[in-house]
């Protein structure tokens, strides 16, 4: 019989593979990160409390100076505020607190950074000055081997300032003088041209600050940065605390940071243009005008009497223009800047007015008058040091080092000595 032949099984057919299916996306949201600072983390949504050191002890003690921060849930900008660089202004303190505390961090896209006294020395003295004599406020980016000033400030802008990416500096009027909330700003820089735009309907006044200012140094690195003017130093007004506060947040919404929108009842007004008006004679100071008081050519600004002869003389205003500035009823010497008078421009003859100062060198300081009595700067009576300007850089880069400048001691100046601006 013949062998059976094995028939071949036909091949079972596999079944056909399933088309590749996309990997699932994730629905879990992508976590913030904690931001982390000067030693400590603030977790995203939440508000604490950090501490800055200046640096100089004296028998091992110093006092940490708070700096409080509101992390967002958000991702967004970093907005620093600070105050009390000198350390007798008091109202730009009270604003940043109320400020930071009226924050939800839940509800807050970007950082906020709020430095309420930087200067704490000079606040425990009721001092402008730092315990040197110096003024801080001509002492940024600063050197970590200079006067005491400089090291101050060399420690509060590497540590603080180059975190930021916009910068409110909040002051008052020195030396018995009060000023109209204004914002002080370098309108030849776009980027902070476009930030006095957020800040509502407060008067903003061109200026490139002095060298040596914490607005100026941190702008020359980058961070677009103002000056908040208000009020007079050693006081705590409400109405200039709620017009800074509602600057601020005005800002802040626009920088789509919050959800609360201000509404301003009056345009901003740009004056490019300032000048102090001065006493020729000394006696008793009476003012007739107020902050933010119109005034024309011969308008009566006030006026001084000598109390011995009785004599009165007359300050009149030579401008056409607004009080931005004035000093309060007082005993004063010939040549006290009394009243400084704005004068209106447009925004683009500002910006125009402003990048033409700046290319031809002249832009540190306001034109001078016809007695060349405004000099920007020269607030408390001392020549600003001169220090090298800080690189344009950010992003946790050091500034360059401005060198010891132990030899120029700036003491505080004696009465009758007053400024010739009282800017920052």
């Amino acid at each position: 019989m013949a062998p059976a032949v094995a028939q071949d099984e036909p091949t079972p057919e596999l079944p056909a593979a399933a088309p590749a299916q996309p990997a699932a996306a994730s629905t879990e949201p992508a976590v913030r990160q904690p931001y982390a600072m000067l030693g400590g983390e603030v977790p995203a949504g939440e508000r604490r409390q950090l501490a800055w050191s200046a640096g100089y002890y004296f028998g091992g003690v110093e006092t940490p100076t708070p700096v409080l921060v509101a992390h967002g849930a958000e991702p967004g900008p970093t907005l620093c505020l600070t105050a009390a660089v000198h350390g007798d202004e008091l109202t730009g303190i009270e604003v940043v607190r109320r400020v930071v505390y009226s924050i939800d961090p839940k509800n807050l896209s970007g950082t906020v950074i709020g430095v309420p006294i930087v200067n704490i020395a000079g606040f425990q003295r009721n001092s402008r000055y730092l315990p040197d004599r110096r003024d801080l406020n001509r002492h940024f980016p600063g050197s970590p081997t200079g006067s005491l000033a400089s090291r101050v400030g060399y420690s509060f802008f590497t540590q603080i300032i180059q975190r930021c990416d916009r910068l409110v500096d909040l002051h008052t009027g020195s030396f018995h003088r009060t000023n109209l909330p204004q914002l002080r700003a370098d309108l030849a820089d776009p980027d902070i041209l476009e930030m006095t735009k957020g800040f509502g309907g407060i008067a903003v006044l061109q200026s490139a600050g002095a060298k040596g200012t914490l607005r100026r140094a941190a702008a020359e690195s980058g961070i677009p940065a103002v000056t908040i003017e208000a009020g007079e130093p050693l006081r705590l007004q409400p109405s200039e605390v709620d017009e800074g506060v509602k600057g601020i947040e005005t800002l802040m919404h626009r920088l789509n940071m919050v959800e609360r929108n201000r509404l301003w009842p009056d345009p901003q007004p740009v004056f490019y243009e300032s000048r102090w008006v001065r006493a020729n004679r000394g006696g008793i100071l009476l003012g007739q005008v107020g902050l933010g008081e119109r005034v024309r050519v011969g308008t009566l600004l006030g006026t001084v009497t000598d109390p011995v002869t009785n004599v009165t003389s007359r300050i009149t205003s030579p401008h056409n223009g607004r009080v931005l500035g004035m000093a309060l009823n007082q005993v004063v010497m010939p040549g006290f800047a009394a009243f400084r008078v704005g004068i209106e421009t447009t925004e683009e003859a500002a910006t125009r007015e402003a990048a033409e100062q700046k290319d031809t060198g002249t832009g540190d300081e306001a034109p001078a008058s016809p007695a060349g009595d405004d000099t920007e700067g020269e607030l408390d009576g001392e020549a600003a040091v001169p220090e090298r300007a800080a690189p344009k850089t950010r992003g946790g880069k050091e500034p360059v080092p401005v060198g010891d400048d132990e030899d120029e001691l700036q003491e505080a100046p004696v009465r009758g000595e007053e400024p010739d601006d009282d800017d920052e």
